[in-house]
């Protein structure tokens, strides 16, 4: 399947939870520190090299109630496409946030879900998108959601697809698959909204949690935290450092430990190298105590 965007074809796309140009300051920015419901989504558009297309995204939000937009290296913003195709979301494109990379925009994030056209290696849960925005409506008063966007002709780098922990895509005609940038934001934007709508009138409450998750920075500490005590105890002598890691990477990825817990695994991997005479360069620097 390829996204056809206004500059070209789109191949992948991803959904993830919370989002920042630092820990906060997204979140606080476009929202005020405070989230309900749709409010509480953001879209996050990486390297979109037609300003077009973020002016009819933001439309394509605006439709669907959602207002948060995160720009990660666009290749021309503001600009005077942008406005014309938001069609009046000028309010969104106004209150866009611009970062340099996607880790920054995803700083905070709870839970990443990626839809892509072509996996390329990098093996993810998969899950239709009605069902990818049900799990994702459920936990909005746990994390902030963000919708995030590749590139119009290549989309995700595998780097920035190892950031999710699940994908999702969106089932067009195989003979024609060929779908607009801000179509596939309707697209999941309006299952979004489905879902905010049926969990509503259902008057569900979402689940309790007894500590917040870890965010996306502490996972990527706490990754290159155990890689490197796996690489002190000689665990990759016969294995493939990278893709021993994706695979802790998934693993981790559908556990989505809270902070306290990846505390204790920062713990142990500490305590690890304090018996092997080492201590990490990154040290404990990212964790609480318990």
């Amino acid at each position: 399947m390829a996204l056809l965007g206004l500059a070209g074809p789109m191949h992948f796309f991803v959904i993830l939870f919370s989002g920042g140009c630092s820990a906060l300051s997204v979140a606080e920015t476009l929202s005020g520190g405070w989230f309900m419901s749709l409010d509480n989504v953001r879209i996050v558009l990486v390297n979109t090299s037609h300003p077009g297309n973020i002016g009819s995204a933001a439309r394509a939000m605006k439709t669907m109630g959602l207002s948060q937009l995160v720009l990660v290296e666009p290749k021309a913003f503001p600009a005077p496409e942008a406005v014309t195709l938001s069609s009046g979301a000028t309010d969104i494109l106004d209150n866009a946030m611009v970062c340099a990379t996607l880790e920054e925009a995803v700083a905070d994030c709870g839970l990443i879900i990626g839809a892509s056209a072509r996996v390329r290696g990098i093996s993810l849960p998969l899950m239709e998108p009605g069902e990818c925005a049900e799990a994702a409506v459920a936990e909005v008063g746990d994390c902030s959601v963000a919708l995030v966007f590749g590139r119009e002709d290549r989309g995700l780098t595998n780097d920035e697809l190892k950031l999710c922990h699940q994908q999702t895509h969106i089932p067009s005609n195989p003979e024609f698959s060929s779908l607009n940038l801000a179509s596939a934001v309707q697209v999941l934007c309006y299952e979004l909204r489905k879902a905010d709508l049926k969990q509503q009138q259902a008057s569900l409450v979402p689940e309790c949690r007894t500590h917040d998750l870890a965010s996306s920075e502490s996972m990527e500490h706490f990754y290159g935290h155990l890689q490197e005590v796996l690489a002190d105890i000689d665990f990759f002598k016969h294995s493939n450092p990278d893709k021993i890691m994706a695979k802790l990477r998934r693993l981790y990825g559908r556990v989505r430990p809270d902070r306290v817990e990846l505390n204790i695994l920062r713990g142990i991997l500490s305590e690890m190298q304090a018996a092997l005479g080492k201590q990490s360069a990154g040290g404990r620097k990212e964790t609480q105590s318990v």
